[in-house]
């Protein structure tokens, strides 16, 4: 139990390392942009499946291919005259539409027909739910100085979230667009957007900074309209809450560390109905008829949908996506409250934890590594539909690639850990298994394997290697007369003689009993003699110590054998061994026999 714990603590501690050098090195960035395709992946297949319905009052007015080739034929240039426009802003507004709003900008006069920028202007002092855009920028101030623009297109923000900074998207120029118009009105929204390192549009900030102010996105000043109209929202000011939510009205919008909300996608493209604006130029002269098409109550967009006007961006569910069906998306999310919700990275490694724990007692209690990977395999997949359905059904995004490689690599380190605490038992147990506990020595069966594996080698490459066997001098005597305790303190002493006078290729080993044995690889009789001679002196001259703390000495007899002078068998090679052993005994003993 207590071996369990401390594996699982030290397990835990070496997933926490890793966790910090991944999220302190660059390999985080990468692991980010895996994390933004995970996202990708959710929302393509929620939107392949309709899981999402988008709202059908909002409406695009597409300057799309088509209108662009009516445009240049008709008019003969692009943009086409302001009062053009404002034709079809009345005619929408006749229609009583919700809000009218172009993700165009208006920037400088017309020259050529100053009319047509006079009657726009007067189309913004006319309608109050008519909006534009405008765009911010670093331009250097040599080239365009940064222009001063009224307090009325301001936005006061309370930011009180240590983990949203709104300086991110913060600019130094602007691109201002008509002064008449920017006079006339405050419903100017700004159209800058993030995208991520990867390229891919995921979010859109909501405030944009410039000159020490913020200022409202465009989709952000059309959608605050529709909750006025509906009674949850007035006013110009703003809170941003400790955990990054954005309190508007009765909806806690999300924000991520920027300060943008991340968008969630309700199709591909044209999602929204889309009405190419060459056709609503022949609606509004009459003619052509204007069938099924209403703008009452309607949110009406007007934006570049043509490859050639360079509008197009690549979002997770497309790769051709048109800014004005962003914007589009992002009132659809604000008044819908549907914009996705991040998960803090706190919960991320508390989850990443809990999958390492997981797998962790998977590996603990499945002895099969197939059936723990199938079954630790099985609860990362289940985590994987967790996450789909939290976006699917609560707009949450749970991160995929932190946790799992969190758990993925407590997988592999569990099974390192847990193979070498097995090789380490298997080795423990092949000790015990080979090992005469007392000495210390290898026991009789590994010496009969080492002498079989032995003749059977020199046998294949004709070489040579010798015996030797030995046992102490009236052992049996000495017993009786100090103690069995006292003669296996002998033994031990003179198996650590042995071991420290022979080389470590040497094999020594207790053959039984107060015998023992020493197998000599590669070594033949005179040389194996020689080294008997060696080791009978030195025991002889070394004091053994006794338990009692007292000294005393003992010797040794030996005899000595060698394949294949003596034998070509082990047998025949300890019996020829134990021979000159008992010559030795016979002899005087404490001799090599010969």
């Amino acid at each position: 139990m207590i071996k369990k714990f401390v594996y699982t603590l030290w397990l835990i501690l070496f997933c926490v390392c890793v966790f910090i050098f991944i999220k302190d090195t660059n390999f985080r960035n990468f692991l980010i942009m895996m994390e933004n395709r995970t996202f990708d992946m959710r929302q393509s297949v929620l939107v392949q499946n309709n899981a999402k319905k988008h709202n059908d009052n909002i409406v695009i007015i597409a300057v799309d291919d088509a209108s662009y080739e009516y445009i240049l034929e008709k008019y003969g240039e692009w943009p086409i005259p302001r009062d053009i426009y404002v034709k079809l802003v009345n005619y929408i507004e006749a229609q009583e539409p919700e809000a009218v709003a172009f993700d165009l900008m208006f920037v400088k006069s017309l020259k050529s027909n100053p009319k047509s920028d006079k009657a726009l202007i007067e189309a913004f002092k006319k309608y109050d739910n008519l909006y534009t855009s405008m765009n911010f920028d670093d331009q250097d101030e040599t080239l365009r100085q940064p222009p001063k623009l009224p307090k009325k297109l301001t936005v006061n923000v309370d930011n009180n979230s240590p983990a949203v900074d709104l300086e991110i998207n913060s600019y130094t120029n602007c691109r201002k667009i008509l002064d008449g118009i920017i006079n006339a009105t405050s419903n100017i929204g700004i159209t800058n957007v993030t995208r991520s390192d990867d390229g891919i549009l995921r979010k859109i900030p909501v405030f944009l900074g410039y000159n020490g102010e913020y200022y409202p996105q465009l989709g952000f000043a059309v959608g605050l309209n529709h909750l006025k109209r509906e009674g949850s929202y007035t006013g110009r000011n703003f809170t941003i809450d400790y955990n990054s939510n954005l309190n508007v009205g009765n909806r806690s919008i999300y924000l991520d560390n920027d300060g943008s909300v991340i968008l969630n996608w309700y199709g591909g493209n044209k999602t929204y109905q889309y009405i190419p604006l060459y056709k609503l130029i022949q609606i509004s002269s009459g003619k052509v008829p204007a069938g099924d098409i209403n703008f009452k109550d309607k949110i009406v967009y007007f934006g570049t949908t043509a490859a050639s006007l360079f509008d197009i961006k690549t979002v997770p569910v497309s790769r051709n996506f048109p800014g004005v069906e962003i914007q589009a998306t992002f009132i659809n999310n604000l008044i819908d409250n549907n914009f996705i919700k991040k998960f803090n990275r706190v919960y991320t490694v508390e989850i990443g934890l809990i999958l390492a724990l997981i797998t962790i007692l998977i590996v603990l209690s499945e002895n099969s590594a197939f059936m723990g990977a199938i079954a630790s395999m099985s609860v990362y997949m289940l985590y994987v539909f967790l996450t789909y359905f939290l976006m699917k059904y609560f707009n949450w995004w749970l991160d995929i690639v932190y946790p799992l490689l969190f758990a993925i690599i407590t997988f592999i380190g569990a099974y390192i850990i847990k193979y070498l605490i097995k090789s380490r038992d298997f080795e423990q147990q092949y000790i015990l298994a080979t090992t005469d506990g007392l000495t210390e020595l290898y026991n009789h069966r590994y010496f009969q394997e080492q002498m079989k594996q032995m003749v059977d080698s020199s046998k294949r490459y004709e070489t040579q290697f010798s015996l030797i066997i030995l046992d102490i001098d009236f052992f049996k005597k000495f017993n009786d007369t100090f103690g069995h305790q006292a003669g296996d303190a002998v033994l031990r002493q003179v198996a650590q003689t042995l071991k420290k006078n022979v080389r470590s290729s040497d094999i020594v080993c207790r053959y039984g009993g107060e015998e023992m044995s020493i197998i000599l690889a590669n070594t033949d009789y005179e040389t194996a003699v020689s080294t008997a001679k060696k080791i009978c002196s030195r025991v002889s001259a070394r004091p053994f110590k006794l338990p009692n703390g007292k000294d005393t000495t003992v010797t040794i007899s030996l005899g000595v054998s060698t394949y294949p002078k003596d034998g070509i068998t082990s047998s025949e090679l300890i019996e020829a061994a134990d021979k000159h052993l008992y010559n030795a005994k016979n002899n005087g003993r404490n001799q090599v026999g010969l």
